[in-house]
């Protein structure tokens, strides 16, 4: 049982940390106050090839183990976890072509998106549905060689520039049950983004409701040439989206965590600083364990993963954990802040209103722990 990072992953740890020193954190403020598009950063990570993270090496891509997978999005959370999110539905929807396209799918494709030339995301949530995906209106009618969509989707990161979109469609909306008639269509242009969703924090990168009004969409562009397959073809790509969330997650307690420490050294009461005193020490220490227990979680689903086992279980875990280990951790770093925590002046008063959003993105933790009862009392796992 080994708990360290192989020599390669401490090595591309360190890149990914010389890159968020250098070009995220001296601008994250300004930027994530502005809500501004980050532009520059997007660029850097072209030329680092981290839009080819889950693209095999053969297309061009990275194709990276699953732990450096969540070394990524943990070492970008710590830096401005919005920018991790443009990198999120990227690389889940990168998977997915890999693992489902077809041949011709993959070589038209793959390339362009490992190089950042053509970016992703993906489509599944709508206006009045998000968890249950079942229950999505949004419809794929056969017409000739192409496909016509109408229906809306929300919620959805890089829609602005994703090219192809994978969307979660009915393609038979009488079949039952349901999932039976679902498939993805990779989407090229013609859809409208309607706005943007106004959010309390995950600033930087773009949430988008968006609108297919008699969108066509070759029949080619049916991810794995074969309908009704959508749902399965989503469900195994959350799983890699899964330990995306809780790396993120990971990251934000650790940042956190970092924050408090460095302010409990320096900051002074009656003559001492305050890291000094019980109160401060057990808030430290708390915070110390979650975001440990959370790492140990996040690299154990990650490691399984890349042994080819399925990780519904695994990758819940981790995710409920860490995310609640990053909204826990935040607002405990704001109290070792004081007065301070609460300023756009402290790094933590952004983390605060980032974490929540861990909680729910890649399904609320109310699911996960429901993903994992099921996996237990099926037999399928167990735990010790």
């Amino acid at each position: 049982m080994d708990f360290e990072l192989t020599e390669e992953q401490r090595l591309f740890r360190d890149t990914l940390r010389d890159f968020v020193n250098r070009e995220i954190r001296p601008v994250v403020r300004e930027w994530e106050a502005a809500d501004r598009y980050p532009a520059e950063i997007v660029e850097t990570m072209k030329e680092l090839g981290l839009f080819g993270l889950t693209v095999p090496e053969e297309y061009g891509g990275l194709g990276v183990d699953m732990v450096s997978f969540a070394l990524v999005f943990e070492e970008i959370s710590k830096g401005w976890m919005g920018i991790a999110g443009i990198l999120g539905s990227h690389s889940l929807s990168c998977w997915m072509i890999a693992r489902h396209g077809t041949a011709e799918q993959r070589d038209r494709f793959l390339p362009d998106l490992a190089a950042g030339r053509r970016r992703t995301g993906i489509g599944l949530t709508e206006p009045g549905c998000g968890t249950d995906l079942q229950g999505i209106t949004t419809t794929a009618r056969r017409d000739g060689d192409h496909y016509v969509i109408d229906g809306r989707k929300t919620w959805i990161t890089n829609a602005r520039h994703a090219s192809p979109l994978p969307v979660l469609v009915k393609t038979d909306p009488a079949t039952y049950p349901a999932h039976r008639g679902m498939s993805v269509l990779l989407v090229e242009d013609g859809f409208e983004v309607l706005r943007d969703l106004p959010k309390l924090g995950y600033k930087g990168t773009e949430s988008c409701e968006i609108v297919f009004d008699a969108v066509r969409v070759p029949a080619g562009n049916l991810l794995g040439g074969v309908e009704g397959r959508g749902m399965q073809q989503v469900l195994s790509g959350l799983e890699t989206g899964r330990i995306n969330v809780a790396a993120r997650s990971l990251g934000i307690a650790q940042a956190a965590y970092d924050e408090a420490l460095r302010y409990a050294a320096r900051r002074e009461a009656f003559g001492r600083p305050i890291h000094d005193f019980q109160a401060i020490q057990l808030k430290i220490a708390e915070m110390a364990i979650k975001v440990q227990a959370a790492r140990l979680l996040v690299y154990w689903a990650a490691s399984r993963a890349d042994a080819g086992d399925r990780v519904d279980m695994q990758a819940g875990m981790a995710k409920t954990f860490a995310s609640e280990a990053a909204i826990e951790c935040a607002l405990t770093s704001m109290q070792v802040h004081g007065g301070y925590g609460y300023s756009k002046e402290f790094a933590v008063e952004r983390l605060y209103r980032d974490a929540p959003l861990m909680s729910i993105g890649e399904g609320t933790n109310d699911i996960m722990r429901t993903v994992i009862a099921k996996a237990l009392t099926s037999g399928k796992e167990t735990v010790g």
